[in-house]
């Protein structure tokens, strides 16, 4: 039987959602709530840094590095259950994978490695887009670092997680 005044506060809807808290008596309604409306809000923020990353400040290491501050954030909201749904050696072995792919394409065209080139689309619905080819090297770095960032989040959270399972702490 459920007492009227536990189940309150306890989310309802499945919008935005930080996941399962360790325990009621643990859990900090104002970092869930915070968590909720930031962590989206963080991971546009850093798709912005990654797509303006070639003509202002931004590229693929610091807007992987806000993304994965996002996903610290909802870490330390909801536990690793609820950050790392992804895994992340794959992350890493797909942001390397393009970026390798992006430095060596060049090479095709009898270009340098690393060479760069302006590229045009003329997309439906968003019109004519022009950028450069670095975007996509940017991409493989913002793959990269979120999921290097995952994996010291599933490394350190691994050895904190014991230590409260070993002390007795509910999850």
């Amino acid at each position: 039987m459920t007492k009227p005044f536990e189940e309150w506060d306890r989310p309802r809807q499945a919008w935005m959602l930080s996941g399962d808290c360790r325990g009621v008596r643990q859990r900090t309604l104002l970092l869930e709530m915070t968590t909720r409306a930031l962590f989206p809000t963080v991971l546009v923020f850093s798709v912005y840094l990654l797509l303006v990353g070639h003509y202002g400040p931004g590229g693929g290491f610091a807007a992987g590095l806000v993304a994965g501050l996002a996903f610290v954030l909802r870490y330390i909201a909801g536990g690793s259950d609820v950050a790392v749904r992804v895994r992340p050696p794959v992350l890493i072995g797909l942001g390397l994978t393009v970026a390798l792919l992006t430095a060596l394409a060049p090479t095709l065209v009898g270009a340098p490695v690393l060479a760069t080139t302006k590229l045009a689309l003329d997309l439906p619905l968003v019109g004519h887009v022009e950028t450069q080819t670095s975007v996509f090297l940017d991409v493989g770095v913002y793959l990269l670092i979120v999921g290097v960032v995952l994996d010291l989040l599933r490394s350190l959270g691994a050895g904190i997680e014991r230590d409260m399972r070993d002390a007795g702490e509910p999850r």
